[in-house]
């Protein structure tokens, strides 16, 4: 797309796989210079092989201590965090009846304080050099609730708040946070999710499936691609007086005026 992105530093948590990853390779194409994180040394080895020029450190982000620790060797590295994509982690889905208080509590660690842990540093640093985006990969389990998506849907609804107040806090010091919630996207992670809601309803894994296209006006799911060319166009300076809102990517299925 050219859209000016030569040479900015991007970290992109979770970018070893499915939107991180298609994230990844879209600013790579762009001119960025791509810095991905996960937990997985394994994970990053095979995303880097398709990633030319790219760089990946292995951290658990759901601990302060790691992220800030991986933020500080990518600083050292690079000097700078122009752009920080946030889609790491994600919270287990489970049936209401299975819920217990731990369940919630792992939810925010696996979702909510994944994106916290990096925000809060990063954040502070582009504020002291006036200038730098956010960008929050959420999803649409903060919008509407599902049965099997409750804590996972609170953490998300807890960091659409984070991104609309991060931004009225940190406009004035040069930096943007935005937020994106994807509905359905072809993903591991959605795959996983239809599992539970295939057993729960004591579906087949396809009928899952179907059932939950069927509620899609686009009639599909989207590509991790779609959600990539987004992220980038909203990173850019094209983009330059977005910021403060979470976008909804799910195909007309929550049609709402907000």
């Amino acid at each position: 797309m050219l859209l000016g992105l030569e040479n900015t530093v991007v970290l992109i948590t979770g970018g070893s796989k499915g939107i991180g990853f298609a994230c990844a390779r879209l600013f790579s194409e762009e001119g960025a210079l791509v810095v991905i994180c996960s937990r997985s040394q394994e994970n990053i080895d095979r995303a880097l092989e398709t990633l030319p020029g790219a760089v990946g450190f292995a951290a658990d982000v759901s601990s302060d201590a790691d992220a800030l620790n991986m933020i500080q060797h990518v600083e050292r590295q690079f000097g700078k965090i122009d752009v920080l994509v946030n889609s790491a982690g994600a919270a287990k889905r489970t049936a209401p009846e299975d819920l217990t208080p731990a369940t919630w509590r792992a939810a925010m660690d696996a979702k909510y304080f994944t994106y916290i842990n990096v925000i809060d540093p990063v954040i502070k640093l582009m504020a002291a050099r006036k200038s730098g985006v956010v960008i929050n990969i959420i999803g649409n389990g903060g919008k509407t609730a599902s049965p099997i998506h409750l804590p996972g849907g609170a953490a998300n609804a807890a960091l659409m708040l984070a991104t609309a107040g991060l931004a009225t806090a940190y406009a004035e010091h040069g930096v943007r946070v935005v937020g994106i919630n994807p509905g359905f996207t072809e993903t591991d992670r959605v795959t996983e999710g239809l599992k539970t809601d295939a057993k729960r309803n004591n579906l087949t894994e396809a009928e899952a499936r179907d059932a939950a296209i069927k509620k899609i006006p686009m009639g599909r799911m989207a590509t991790p691609e779609e959600v990539a060319q987004v992220t980038v166009f909203l990173a850019s300076k094209q983009a330059s007086y977005v910021t403060g809102v979470n976008i909804g990517m799910d195909g007309a299925k929550t049609a709402t005026v907000v």
